[in-house]
């Protein structure tokens, strides 16, 4: 789920005053699709309609509702309750919270609504990841790192395969938190008093990413964390048939291949077209491979992103 209007990297060229190319060539990014009159909140509803109309399930069916969002719609309360009440779940019909592990959310999301599933605490989940992720960007200061997001949603629906199908071969997640700072918009918490210091407050509204630190961090230990998750889930990298990864920035995706000696061809990139959309990069890629017929039964799906913090996470699952 996309918002309508489209946003070329040649237009950014033009209101910031480059030469034409310039910011594709910098990011990789061709175009994002940028809210205009959608807000957060239709996003993650459009996209949970579509979930549940494919799998054939009505507001009823669900108890669980999971909002997997970098970004939540609000400081309080959660995004999930009002996801909630906009899909017509009633009042008690269901729990509704949010799971935030920036880039990684809707993986940590998946991964604790399968477990859920799974011990026998809830019966039908819905998972979505909804980001406006054009906002609070470094414009002026880092056009290059700004040019990388666009704006998406997407979910899905889980519930127990009376047939197997759709197993977790397993799933990881390791967390590097010496390169904290590297990726970070440090007000809207507790950090900042806006009351108190407001200037402090601003200068950290916006977006900042050191990327030499988060290109140290992930060519250090990441390559060794596919292994281990791989070893986790009995595979080989030649035993997986499709990956679906975050769509940090095109040249990531890049030295993500490089690294991990994966096919180009067996990655999902969709970066260059839809950019950066955050938490709901993962989803919004995995949909697009199912809509492409990539994805059928007894395919063999790696998922693999980053997230600020700085984290790595993972998830070998056969469809």
């Amino acid at each position: 789920m996309v918002p309508a209007k489209v946003v070329l990297s040649e237009e950014l060229d033009r209101w910031l005053g480059f030469p034409a190319g310039h910011l594709e060539r910098l990011s990789g990014v061709r175009s994002r699709h940028v809210c205009e009159t959608e807000d957060q909140i239709d996003l993650a509803v459009g996209a949970a309609r579509l979930a549940m109309g494919r799998a054939e399930v009505v507001a009823a069916d669900i108890d669980l509702v999971l909002g997997a969002c970098g970004i939540p719609y609000q400081t309080l309360p959660a995004t999930a309750p009002l996801v909630m009440r906009r899909l017509g779940i009633p009042d008690g019909a269901a729990a509704a919270f949010d799971v935030n592990a920036t880039c990684l959310s809707f993986l940590s999301a998946l991964d604790l609504a399968a477990g859920r599933i799974a011990a026998g605490q809830s019966r039908m989940a819905l998972v979505f990841s909804s980001e406006i992720a054009s906002r609070a960007l470094p414009w002026k200061e880092q056009p290059d790192v700004a040019s990388l997001f666009g704006d998406g949603a997407a979910a899905v629906v889980l519930t127990a395969a009376p047939d197997g199908a759709g197993t977790i071969r397993a799933s990881l997640m390791r967390t590097y938190p010496s390169a904290y700072e590297a990726c970070e918009i440090g007000a809207g918490g507790t950090r900042f008093d806006f009351a108190l210091e407001p200037t402090a407050f601003t200068a950290h509204a916006v977006f900042r990413m050191d990327g030499k630190e988060l290109f140290r961090i992930t060519h250090r230990y990441f390559p060794r964390f596919v292994d281990d998750l791989l070893s986790a889930a009995g595979w080989t990298p030649a035993d997986v048939d499709l990956v679906v990864p975050h769509q940090a920035s095109p040249l990531a995706l890049e030295h993500m291949i490089a690294q991990t000696g994966m096919s180009g061809a067996r990655v999902v990139n969709i970066a260059a077209r839809f950019g950066n959309q955050i938490a709901a990069s993962i989803p919004t890629a995995l949909d697009i491979a199912w809509t492409e017929g990539r994805i059928t039964r007894g395919t063999r799906l790696l998922l693999l992103g980053t997230s600020a913090g700085v984290s790595f996470g993972g998830m070998a699952i056969e469809v």
